[in-house]
C-alpha cells in the first residue's frame, strides 16, 4: 500500500469514526429529551409541584434519576442496602451527575446551589421534584438549616454536600458543618453515603468529575460521550447525634467520609495496593 492510500484509509477511517460518535450523541441527546419529557410528566400529572417535599415523592424522584443514568450511560452499583430510616444523608460530591446516581439508589430530595434553581430546563425540574435550593456563604444558610430541621421532624429525608463544591473524586475536602445542625435539631441520625466513579480500567474516571474551568454545557457533551462508567455507592452506619455539638458532629462526619472513601476505593478500583 502507498503513503497516499494509506493516508486515504486514515482519512475514511477518522470520517467514519466521526460519523459514529455524532450518531451516538445524537441518540444519547433525543433519549435525554425524552426522559426529561418524561419527569415533567411525572411533576404534573401527580402533581408534585404543589407538594414537592413529600416524602411519598422520593419514588418519582428515584424513577426520574435511574432514567437519567441510563442516558449518560452510568451503572449504579449499590455495596450493600440503603437505609430507608428517616435521617439527614451527606456525600461526597464529584459531579452534577451525583443526582441522578445518588437519587436512583436512595429515596431522599437535595439541597443544590441556587444557581441550579435559574438552569434551563432542569432548574424547573429540580423544583418541582422537591430540591431545596441555598445561596453558599449567605444568611440563606441558616433558613435551609431550619426548614431542613422541620423536614426531618416530618420524616423527610434530604441529602446535601458539605464539602460545598466538586472535586476530581479522590478525596474529601473540608467539611462545612453549619446544616449538619438540623440533625441535632431535629434528633435524626446522620446517613453518610460515598459515590465513586470508576472507567472500564478499573480506574477513577477522569470526565465524570464537573471541575475545572469546563462550563455546564461542555461537561453535558463530554459526559454524552463518554464510554460506560460505573458509580459505585456505599453507605456507612447511621451516625446519632446525641451528645454531639456542631463541632463534634462536623469532625466525625470528616473523619468517616474520608475513611470510607478511602475504603470504598480500595474495594472497587485496581492497583490501589
Amino acid at each position: 500500500m502507498t503513503q497516499k492510500q494509506s493516508t486515504a484509509k486514515s482519512k475514511s477511517k477518522s470520517k467514519l469514526s466521526g460519523l459514529a460518535k455524532f450518531f451516538l450523541y445524537s441518540k444519547k441527546l433525543a433519549t435525554g429529551i425524552t426522559v426529561v419529557s418524561e419527569g415533567f410528566y411525572l411533576v404534573y400529572r401527580y402533581q408534585l409541584y404543589k407538594d414537592p417535599n413529600n416524602p411519598k415523592n422520593t419514588r418519582y424522584v428515584q424513577y426520574f434519576c435511574r432514567r437519567l443514568c441510563d442516558v449518560f450511560n452510568v451503572d449504579v452499583t449499590l455495596h450493600g442496602d440503603m437505609p430507608r430510616q428517616p435521617a439527614l444523608w451527606v456525600s461526597n460530591h464529584i459531579s452534577w451527575l451525583d443526582i441522578a446516581v445518588l437519587g436512583s439508589g436512595a429515596r431522599v430530595f437535595f439541597l443544590g446551589k441556587a444557581e441550579i434553581e435559574n438552569w434551563p430546563i432542569f432548574g424547573k425540574l429540580a423544583k418541582g421534584g422537591g430540591t431545596l435550593f441555598i445561596k453558599r456563604g449567605s444568611g440563606d444558610s441558616v433558613r435551609i438549616r431550619e426548614q431542613i430541621t422541620e423536614f426531618l421532624k416530618k420524616d423527610v429525608p434530604v441529602l446535601f454536600f458539605p464539602e460545598a463544591t466538586t472535586t476530581d473524586g479522590t478525596k474529601v475536602k473540608k467539611v462545612h458543618g453549619r446544616i449538619l445542625g438540623a440533625a441535632i435539631e431535629a434528633q435524626k441520625p446522620v446517613q453518610i453515603c460515598l459515590i465513586c466513579y470508576v472507567n472500564k480500567q478499573g480506574l477513577l474516571d477522569t470526565v465524570a468529575p464537573f471541575i475545572g474551568e469546563t462550563t455546564f454545557a461542555e461537561h453535558v457533551q463530554a459526559v454524552l460521550e463518554m464510554p460506560k462508567v460505573t458509580a459505585h455507592l456505599k453507605t456507612l452506619p447511621a451516625i446519632s447525634v446525641e451528645g454531639h455539638t456542631i463541632e463534634t458532629l462536623t469532625k466525625q462526619v470528616q473523619l468517616e467520609m474520608q475513611k470510607g472513601l478511602e475504603d470504598l476505593q480500595h474495594e472497587v478500583l485496581k492497583n490501589t495496593g
